[in-house]
């Protein structure tokens, strides 16, 4: 399945002040687990529960372990009205590449 009108962002982006709001979509225990700084826990299982929480007026920068989830996510988020756009690499890739990370809930 392609998910060829999701726009993706590279690692780097997060690196640099953004202007947008960045939305985990991992489990609680993953996030937990260690997250980007500043990022924002919605389980992709709550995401169409929690719409009315995210902002329309910036991009939505989603992001999940490796960067499957997160397409899926930034898909329907788009399909809803959303600026969506899916982080390659994810979590995984932000941690190898030696990125501060935060723990806890």
């Amino acid at each position: 399945m392609h998910h060829d009108h999701v726009s993706e962002v590279d690692l780097t982006t997060l690196t640099r002040p953004y202007d947008a709001e960045l939305i985990d979509v991992r489990e609680a225990d993953e996030y937990a687990a260690g997250h980007v700084p500043g990022a924002r826990l919605v389980p992709m299982s709550e995401i169409t529960q929690r719409l009315d929480e995210l902002p329309r007026d910036r991009p939505l920068y989603v992001i999940c372990a490796v960067g499957q989830r997160s397409l899926a996510v930034a898909d329907f988020l788009v399909r809803a009205g959303f600026e969506a756009h899916s982080v390659a690499g994810g979590t995984y890739g932000w941690m190898q590449a030696g990125h501060p990370v935060e723990t806890g809930p």
